[in-house]
């Protein structure tokens, strides 16, 4: 005789990670989660089915703490790296784009000013940022430079004391909405980033609507026709490649822990409906095939825990390397995609409908998988720290 076993509810664990996490940690984690079921969970299918994301939102992710939560000052939160990560998993276990709004808002466009900023532009935009009274973007990508960002042909040029910019910029997530974008582009005088108010004359932002992923966030490209600025409009903080690539250090970070959170939703559904659906007189649990799905995927999920939790802990200590972080956004993007792909099969053509949200997982991930470096970008990071050979060209 088959012994079920009990239905299995939140948080699938074998080895118990959680109870690694401090109280103050176990409390983030139950804040955001509830402000996340409340807040986003019943309209998620909705928005990503019409490809909006409520601009008005931004205010209530201040009012949680989740807009640049890891910063110090000027009315940041200033929490650890394991707590805004694992807010980032409860947001992501909701939908990609969730996620995404505060990384861009917190890890690029704020990181920005408070790692590279005047004083005067910290006390001017962060305390905003942080309420989500301001919306920031970040503008890297180029149509001809994603992987290569110092293929950029965006460029600033001084005029008496102001500056000139003049490019492309595309998959710029909040543009459409955001009040100041973060501008990278090359001078005379090295790679710089500009403050731009998005009202700026010559700035011009157009919506990339076609998409079949991340259809829960705004996406966008802008172009820049001699955008003037004032001299305090730039970061004097940095003139180098430097300062954009260690913004999208702290974004990756945030992504190493979201997948684990889309991930965990994915097996929490197929383990639901697994219990519950029968064929052949039995629940599909039950079929030992089925079970070898599961422990397959519970085997990724996990490890993909374990990293983004070990890596957390070294960031809140020693810091981390650019190889470290490239591990993790390798390592746990292909586990979560893979975990998407399996569970959608045990749910078979229910999976692919709007009743569950696996395959919107699985769509948003094909994004995960490609955005802030793609898999052979970190590989070759990887690589390069293991043979000492730049491979990238």
């Amino acid at each position: 005789m088959t012994t079920l076993a009990s239905p299995v509810h939140a948080d699938p664990s074998i080895l118990g990670l959680e109870g690694l996490y401090s109280a103050e940690e176990r409390a983030t984690r139950d804040r955001v989660r509830g402000f996340v079921r409340s807040t986003f969970t019943p309209q998620i299918e909705d928005w990503y089915a019409r490809g909006v994301f409520p601009r008005e939102l931004a205010v209530e992710f201040g009012k949680q703490g989740l807009l640049g939560m890891h910063l110090e000052g000027y009315g940041c939160p200033g929490k650890s790296a394991v707590a805004y990560g694992i807010a980032c998993m409860e947001l992501e276990a909701c939908d990609s784009g969730i996620r995404s709004f505060a990384s861009v808002q917190g890890s690029l466009a704020m990181y920005a000013i408070h790692a590279f900023g005047s004083e005067q532009q910290k006390q001017q935009y962060l305390p905003a940022m942080a309420r989500g009274e301001v919306i920031g973007c970040f503008g890297l990508t180029e149509p001809n430079a994603g992987s290569d960002p110092g293929g950029m042909t965006t460029h600033a040029r001084r005029d008496g004391s102001d500056w000139v910019l003049d490019g492309y910029k595309r998959w710029s997530t909040n543009a459409g909405i955001a009040q100041i974008a973060i501008v990278w582009a090359k001078t005379d005088d090295g790679v710089r980033g500009f403050i731009v108010p998005t009202d700026s004359s010559g700035f011009e932002v157009r919506p990339i609507d076609n998409k079949l992923s991340l259809r829960a966030s705004v996406s966008s490209e802008y172009e820049l026709h001699g955008v003037r600025l004032p001299a305090d409009a730039v970061l004097p903080g940095v003139k180098s490649l430097r300062g954009p690539l260690s913004c999208l250090n702290e974004a990756r970070y945030g992504i190493i822990w979201g997948v684990v959170g889309a991930a965990r939703t994915c097996i929490e559904t197929a383990l639901d409906y697994a219990t519950t659906r029968k064929q052949f007189d039995k629940p599909l649990a039950a079929f030992q095939l089925t079970q070898e799905k599961f422990a397959n995927m519970q085997l990724a999920y996990e490890k993909a825990h374990l990293v983004a939790l070990h890596l957390g802990r070294t960031k809140d200590t020693t810091g981390l390397r650019p190889e470290q972080v490239s591990f993790g956004k390798l390592n746990n993007v292909r586990d979560a995609i893979a975990i998407a792909r399996e569970a959608r099969t045990i749910l078979g053509g229910n999976g692919i409908t709007t009743n569950y949200p696996v395959m919107r997982h699985m769509a948003n991930l094909e994004t995960v998988l490609t955005y802030e470096g793609t898999s052979e970008v970190h590989m070759l990071i990887v690589g390069q720290a293991l043979t000492g050979i730049n491979a990238f060209s």
